[in-house]
């Protein structure tokens, strides 16, 4: 590893203890890094080997029965440390980092005397794999576990492939190493873990670790037996697992985890493999995959862009500057004004008030918020008490006067100039002249918006992604005249408000939508020269986006689209040029381009093949792709140069959050990989190294 590099060790603190009912002396190691409690155990190369150390000394304490391990609270241990990962260059390093981890963990299931892993805090990839490889596990209730690496291009690489199938049977592993991550990196609860028989009991409240002993002597004492369902290991069963794994793999994968196949051959393997075998396969597996620049892209997306940049936007002023917010207001009542008070309501906990043109309007703003709160409570995700304190926070008035004590108002009205210049104009003459106007405009000018206004430093884009509750992005855009107050209690609220804010210039269409429709116009275009709209939209698909062109549209609305399309056109007439087909579309007013019958199967409406006139020069969607790839590449230089952003890793934490692009290892990464970057714009976005193999 490199030198430069220094692992936050989590030490193995060692002490006896003496079990209940008189079952004797267990060696427990507590896992604990020095930090509070808030900030997790990790295992690097030297948390491995003092973890080594303390088990050597646990299996000599005189008269021991049994070792156990457990940790500070609210967290065992959040796996393998990803930071040192991403310095390890050689083939060699990678195998060795591997050995280490099954040498260690090992030594828990194969020791003279039972091994038990009390899981009191969350517990990811090695970390539950310490559990794998002991005797018996038990977890609070409550905590999360989980074996995400799947999601992050790696796979379970100490002990997982093998371990799980062999505890559960093949099916019950893949839900856990396959599906789950690829569910949107779903996490299991306590009760979930037990359920598939991951872990063998549950306690919950202050007295985890008390209970957790007790269970432990009577376990030793043999009161209580510990049942472990047999496993199917017949050809027929655990090659329908196989199956069901690869077949997540490509519809949840999207093809964009080619080490999930890595990881299910493992789990195939694990049904005649030895664990030798099996560890052995898994270390060349895991180094493998270490090395590739799938994996350092995603390590790149997880770390660098969701823990530290997410946490840290860069272009915010010092947050000691933000103003205080005890009342939001928000002008308009439709869709996204209503999920915008409901968002507002339930994570800043404090009051939000929306109006519109008449009550009516208001009324059914409201009753949204209520309907959608109702939703949650029936989901089980609010209790009857918060709902009904969300419901209390949210009111409609028709008087702009009751936003006079608001901190923070926001418009979500039309997306036309003149109606949000109006609307921050009549907010002046409420409001209080150091209250926040914010904006969710896609699109517009937040300096032209409020160009006429007596403190014109006080307005900044705000804007959100539908659905609102979904999706973690939100960019923030000041002007020229935006004072350092303004800003700082914009990334206040954001951040109270559990969005990744992304500081962005006062440009037209700011990041997201405007390298959406920089991405999307060229398959539009492709169509009006004659490629089949699903063909199209597989080259969408390949290129990084959710979802083909047509579906997104569909979504977003195809005259709000066409919109953007348009205010880019006058910003940027040399590069951005609209679809004759999709103008057409929208004059038409079709709601997308294609019908779904009963069955869920989908095909084009008649009527839009008909008004979407094509030529005789079709693409295929790998041309399409590249396409899309290299206008994406242009425009992502320009922003980049232009000081659109702060810097190119801004861009992909934007798209991933506000478009789904390329979740796993965003756009810039590609375009570095597959020379795209050098090819269009002379160079790379991100040095090597830097989401890539390399230094």
């Amino acid at each position: 590893m490199s030198e430069a590099y220094v692992e936050r060790v989590t030490h193995s603190l060692l002490r006896e203890v003496e079990l209940p009912l008189g079952a004797g002396t267990m060696a427990l190691i507590t896992l604990h890094n020095g930090l509070d409690i808030m900030k997790p155990n990790s295992l690097g190369e030297q948390t491995l080997i003092e973890l080594d150390a303390a088990i050597t000394k646990a299996y000599a304490v005189p008269g021991v029965v049994a070792v156990g391990v457990t940790s500070k609270p609210f967290s065992f241990a959040v796996g393998a440390d990803l930071k040192g990962v991403e310095h390890i260059s050689d083939h060699a390093d990678a195998v060795a980092f591997a050995e280490l981890g099954h040498r260690v963990m090992r030594r828990l299931g194969e020791g003279p005397v039972p091994s038990f892993t009390f899981f009191n805090g969350i517990a990811l990839g090695g970390g539950f794999e310490i559990g794998l490889q002991s005797t018996y596990r038990t977890a609070a209730s409550g905590i999360r576990l989980a074996l995400p690496e799947v999601a992050i291009g790696i796979l379970p690489g100490w002990g997982g492939n093998w371990l799980a199938p062999n505890l559960v049977g093949a099916d019950k592993a893949v839900t856990a190493i396959i599906e789950n991550p690829l569910n949107n990196n779903r996490m299991m609860t306590a009760e979930q873990a037990r359920d598939l028989g991951l872990v063998d009991a549950v306690f919950g409240g202050a007295d985890f670790l008390a209970s957790s002993l007790m269970w432990a002597a009577q376990v030793l004492q043999g009161d209580v037996a510990v049942e472990r369902a047999e496993i199917d290991r017949s050809e027929e069963t655990w090659g329908a697992a196989v199956a069901r794994a690869r077949t997540i793999a490509a519809t949840k994968g999207r093809g964009l985890y080619p080490n999930a196949e890595r990881s299910i051959q493992l789990i195939e393997a694990a049904r005649t493999n030895s664990k030798d075998e099996g560890f052995a396969a898994e270390d060349q597996a895991l180094a493998d995959l270490l090395l590739s620049d799938t994996a350092r892209a995603n390590i790149y997306v997880a770390f660098e862009l969701f823990q530290r940049r997410a946490k840290k936007p860069a272009g915010a002023p010092d947050k000691s500057l933000a103003r205080q917010v005890t009342k939001v207001g928000v002008v308009g009542a439709g869709l996204m004004a209503s999920q915008l008070a409901l968002l507002f309501a339930r994570q800043l906990k404090i009051p939000v008030v929306m109006t519109d043109l008449d009550q009516e309007r208001v009324d059914k703003g409201v009753a949204y918020v209520h309907a959608e709160v109702d939703k949650l409570l029936g989901k089980g995700r609010v209790d009857s008490d918060t709902a009904n304190r969300i419901k209390a926070l949210v009111t409609g008035t028709t008087d702009k006067a009751d936003f006079s004590d608001a901190e923070f108002v926001i418009e979500a009205v039309f997306e036309k100039m003149e109606v949000k210049q109006q609307v921050f104009g009549e907010l002046e003459s409420y409001v209080k002249p150091d209250c926040v106007l914010a904006t969710n405009t896609s699109s517009l000018s937040v300096a032209e918006m409020a160009k006429d206004l007596e403190y014109p430093e006080r307005v900044v884009g705000f804007h959100f992604f539908t659905p609102v509750a979904m999706m973690p992005t939100l960019e923030i855009a000041p002007t020229d005249k935006t004072d350092e107050a303004t800003l700082a209690t914009a990334f206040a609220v954001g951040k109270g408000i559990k969005k990744n804010c992304v500081w962005s210039k006062d440009e037209t269409a700011f990041i997201v939508n405007r390298l959406l429709m920089r991405g999307l116009l060229p398959a539009m275009q492709a169509v009006d020269e004659g490629t089949p709209f699903a063909v199209a939209d597989e080259g969408v698909v390949k290129a990084g986006f959710p979802m083909g062109a047509f579906l997104l549209v569909a979504m977003t609305g195809p005259a709000v689209a066409l919109h953007t399309a348009e205010s880019l056109i006058r910003s940027f007439p040399d590069r951005f040029a609209t679809s004759p087909g999709f103008e057409a579309l929208v004059a038409a007013g079709k709601p997308g381009v294609y019908l779904w019958d009963e069955q869920g199967n989908q095909s084009v409406d008649p009527e839009v093949a008909e008004l979407w006139k094509q030529g005789d020069s079709p693409s295929t969607s790998d041309e399409v792709a590249r396409r899309i790839k290299e206008a994406l590449a242009d425009e992502a230089r320009l922003m980049v140069d232009e000081g659109v952003v702060q810097a190119p890793e801004d861009i992909d934490l934007a798209m991933i959050g506000g478009a789904g692009f390329a979740v796993n290892c965003g756009l810039l990464p590609v375009l570095d990989r597959e020379g795209i970057s050098k090819r269009v714009t002379g160079k790379r976005f991100l040095p090597p190294g830097v989401a890539s193999v390399g230094s």
